[in-house]
């Protein structure tokens, strides 16, 4: 491999360089560099053969595969300094596209990780020049679901594609995007266009895709490749689901009961299957070899999921059998259960009404009893976190360093602790209703009730929607002044590319006078001035505690465009406080971080369902 000086005259981006674009590159980070010592890093580029370019046979004309932005650099260096300029280049073989492609890649993913839409661009020009998934993967040390996950993204709209390359949806949603149809993705997309509606995402996204509950492929006992039924898979390759619930319980029953039959050849006393709207709590049950006579149990789920208890009687059938190993008598009544059905839900209506009287006279307990379902769900509570996380690695990195968040964190170790929980683990509040609501309640009931009110305040708040319009009535409300926690950093900066919101911005830091001076210069120049602005240096005057329009509370724009999501969640926070209970009941209501479901009347017996 030899290293040679090319002249800048004689270079040109290549239409195969992964970092092409009509945009010109920001190259402010590393002219400062290239104007002082020069380009040091090599170039990749390969010769165009042209019978008019060509000398002694020998090209003339070189194309850059990689190193798009030290060339730029090396041409605003040129015309600031003056100057001949050549660059140092490896120059590669006249091979295929396909190769240079791989190349041109290569080089700029040791330098600085793509976004997925652009590895997408790239990954499917290599397809079209022949190259198969398993060449690519090869190729870029991945393995074939990674490069399917970015091919699959080319069947999304282009607008989605955008949206998330822009990071305005996350992860979750886009694999979600990826099962629906072209008609969905419109569908989805008027929502999320319009200001006014809310765009379903992550999970509440699969659940409006399939118009309920969606049932996994990775659920079926069955095999799937004999299923008859319809499954949409995500076009990730990885997760598929059943398009009829019906038809997908049907197969799952069918292998349930060979399943059972299996159990009882194989000498279990009994293989029990627990529908789904009965629960098997394993508190009330204890284990029990098959040569005692244990049981097995198929616990079936309303996602479609079968749990199989091997070994299993009820605690009564243990206690009577301790009985008798002990030499005692056991009274050997018929099996027969003591209430009918009828009178089971008669008793229970009339306990659950006393008890709910009373729990909602005594505030203290029922204080407990609310933290609790906050935090572990129950049968009528839906509970979920927060997902505090970005795909850009920048905005996470500039989140972590916030005082808020580690004061938070700090927070929720110590909640955890108190509650007798690890405190490593990622959340407090989790779905999953079961053997932990009862011991809660009782961990609660011992604290003080100052303990469980800052419980009771944190697991509120890890539920908050992010950019809901709850956030701004609760940050108006207290009085939030965003600069006493967060300032402008590189994070900030780099995701700060609209000319015109640079020029209103530099005028609030600067002076009308300063932004009218520079309205013409490139954004990279309007960063450099606003940051002299807000850090004092340059001969700038410092300006203090600035918090730009949008992330204040309340938030403001900065041009009549709108898309601006915090002031078009204040603009429904104000229009929901000041309009009619009828407007509100057409708008929907709820956070998206907590779903309660009021207890459903009781039927009687024989009394049929609503059609």
């Amino acid at each position: 491999m030899q290293i040679v000086q090319i002249p800048l005259e004689r270079l040109s981006v290549s239409a195969l360089n992964m970092r092409r674009g009509r945009k010109l590159p920001d190259v402010s980070d590393i002219l400062p560099s290239v104007k002082a010592r020069g380009v040091l890093s090599p170039l990749f580029v390969r010769g165009v053969s042209s019978p008019k370019r060509d000398v002694g046979g020998k090209p003339e004309h070189f194309e850059i595969l990689a190193g798009k932005r030290r060339y730029f650099a090396s041409i605003e260096a040129a015309k600031e300094c003056g100057g001949e300029r050549s660059l140092p280049c490896i120059v590669i073989g006249e091979g295929d596209d396909a190769e240079a492609l791989e190349i041109s890649m290569i080089e700029n993913l040791l330098r600085q990780e793509p976004d997925e839409v652009t590895q997408w661009e790239s990954f499917t020009r290599l397809v079209k020049e022949g190259r198969s998934v398993d060449d690519i993967a090869a190729t870029f040390a991945l393995t074939e679901t990674q490069v399917k996950r970015i091919l699959a993204l080319g069947n999304l709209l282009p607008h989605i594609r955008e949206a998330y390359r822009a990071d305005e949806i996350d992860a979750a949603t886009m694999r979600h995007l990826t099962l629906a149809s072209k008609a969905q993705q419109k569908a989805w997309l008027a929502l999320f266009d319009d200001p006014e509606t809310y765009a379903p995402r992550g999970s509440q996204l699969k659940s409006w895709l399939f118009g309920g509950t969606s049932i996994s492929t990775a659920v079926a006992l069955f095999d799937l490749e004999s299923y008859s039924g319809q499954i949409v898979a995500d076009l990730f390759g990885e997760d598929g689901y059943f398009a009829d619930s019906d038809a997908f319980w049907q197969a799952q029953m069918a292998e349930v009961e060979k399943r059972k039959a299996a159990y009882l050849e194989a000498g279990w006393a009994d293989a029990v299957i627990v529908p789904p709207i009965e629960q098997f709590s394993i508190w009330e049950f204890d284990h029990a070899s098959k040569r005692k006579g244990g049981r097995v149990y198929i616990q079936l789920r309303v996602n479609g999921e079968a749990v199989f208890h091997e070994g299993y009687v009820t605690r009564r059938e243990a206690q009577a059998a301790a009985k008798r190993a002990r030499g005692e008598q056991v009274d050997e009544k018929p099996n027969r259960p003591e209430l009918t059905a009828t009178l089971a839900s008669y008793v229970d209506l009339h306990r659950h009404a006393v008890v709910r009287e009373a729990l909602a006279s005594d505030s203290a307990l029922a204080l407990r009893v609310a933290v609790a379902h906050m935090i572990c769900g129950s049968v009528h509570w839906s509970v979920k976190p927060a997902d505090h996380f970005s795909r850009n690695a920048a905005i996470n990195d500039s989140v972590s360093g916030c005082s808020a968040e580690a004061a938070y964190s700090a927070r929720r170790k110590q909640l955890l602790d108190l509650l007798g929980f690890d405190v490593e683990r990622e959340s407090l509040c989790q779905d999953r209703y079961g053997a932990d609501l009862v011991p809660l309640v009782l961990r609660l009931l011992a604290l003080s009730d100052e303990q469980v009110m800052q419980i009771m305040a944190f697991a509120m708040a890890e539920t908050l929607a992010i950019g809901s319009e709850l956030i701004e009535l609760l940050g108006s409300h207290l009085a939030i002044d965003m600069a006493d926690h967060w300032q402008a950093d590189d994070a900030f900066f780099g995701l700060l590319r609209d000319k015109e919101v640079l020029v209103a911005i530099l005028s609030e830091v600067g002076g009308a006078a300063v932004a009218s001076a520079n309205a013409t210069e490139k954004g990279a120049t309007l960063k450099g001035l606003i940051a002299d602005h807000l850090t004092g240096v340059n001969g700038r005057p410092k300006v203090e505690r600035w918090v730009p329009r949008w992330m204040t509370f309340p938030p403001s724009a900065y041009t009549a465009r709108g898309g601006v999501g915090t002031v078009a969640a204040a603009d429904r926070a104000r229009w929901l406080a000041e309009s009619d209970d009828t407007d509100r009941e057409t708008c929907g209501g709820g956070d998206r971080g907590i779903e309660v479901r009021p207890d459903a009347p009781a039927l009687e017996e024989n009394e049929p369902l609503a059609a």
